[in-house]
């Protein structure tokens, strides 16, 4: 499952449209470990300026990595996550999350997300992540 989702929020649910503040309180309490690596990356987006933030550390493990998956790999989870730190999110090999300001990166987000910018991006390491 990838959230625990409150009673009140699935009731929400069923009877129509979600309060988005409340669906992302549900990722940030669902799933602590990747709501902290993409806060963070914001937080060194704004501090550090610059074209993107991104992790290169694996995570600790397997609970954390799924985290990382479960968040980046759903379309619902990953637009609230953007919408919420008013940012775009990149993801590259299970653990590589890179976070680019709204406006003035475009080009920096497309090598990050192209074909090359995977390939340059592979590691043994990495190859059961």
């Amino acid at each position: 499952m990838s959230l625990d989702v409150p009673p009140a929020l699935l009731e929400q649910a069923e009877r129509g449209e979600v309060d988005e503040a409340a669906f992302v309180a549900c990722v940030r309490d669902s799933l602590p470990y990747a709501w902290d690596m993409v806060s963070s990356l914001v937080a060194q987006l704004k501090v550090d300026g610059g074209e993107f933030a991104d992790n290169q550390t694996p995570p600790p493990d397997e609970k954390a990595r799924g985290q990382l998956l479960r968040a980046l790999a759903s379309d619902a989870i990953r637009g609230a996550l953007e919408r919420h730190f008013g940012v775009r999110l990149a993801f590259q090999n299970c653990h590589r999350v890179a976070v680019f300001p709204l406006q003035g990166s475009e080009d920096r987000l497309t090598r990050f997300t192209s074909v090359r910018g995977q390939l340059l991006n592979q590691s043994p390491e990495l190859r059961d992540c």
